[in-house]
């Protein structure tokens, strides 16, 4: 596993009044990770992307965890991010309450803007500076977030289904006929 201090000693420099700490990895894969504070998220995003030596250059994703409508902060934003240059890959934690906005990194990472959005539709998490943030996943009537703790799941909506086109042989071989005539015409 990589440390992470000296990108987090790296990052103090760059970015003054960054809160940064180092987050422990529960995962399999033992990924370097740091907390971020959500004032600083888009500044350490552009120091990680453009120093030399660290050039996380490679957005991979952006997602969300709620862990308890009682927990505070309720949310964590999770953005995973790749340099090929250190041959790493890096995630960035930063805590979020509830109908609290984090700003957008779609301009440090453009590939950002869908993930945002996802996050955005199943977690109602508002990225300030989106240029299109809008449902993703959900129909737009959608009401509510449905990766949310405190979202209802006992909610009933029917099923939308329609009825399979009927026709007869007779105009199922007409359809064909006609089908195997406009391939077969000169053009």
């Amino acid at each position: 596993m990589i440390d992470v201090q000296p990108i987090i000693d790296q990052l103090t420099a760059l970015v003054p009044g960054a809160e940064l700490s180092p987050c422990p990895s529960a995962d399999a894969d033992a990924t370097p990770a740091l907390w971020v504070s959500a004032a600083h998220i888009v500044p350490v995003a552009l120091a990680l992307r453009d120093t030399p030596g660290l050039e996380f250059v490679a957005f991979s994703n952006v997602t969300a965890v709620d862990y308890h409508p009682k927990r505070a902060p309720r949310f964590d934003v999770v953005y995973h991010v790749v340099s090929p240059h250190r041959r790493t890959r890096l995630r960035l934690r930063v805590q979020l309450g509830l109908d609290e906005p984090i700003a957008s990194v779609t301009s440090v990472w453009a590939g950002a803007g869908w993930c945002e959005r996802e996050v955005y539709d199943l977690f109602g998490i508002v990225f300030d500076g989106h240029a299109d943030l809008r449902r993703l996943m959900m129909t737009e009537d959608w009401v509510g977030h449905p990766l949310r703790k405190d979202y209802p799941v006992q909610v009933r909506k029917d099923a939308q289904t329609y009825m399979p086109l009927q026709i007869t042989a007779e105009e199922f071989r007409a359809n064909m006929e006609r089908d195997r005539y406009s391939r077969t015409r000169p053009k």
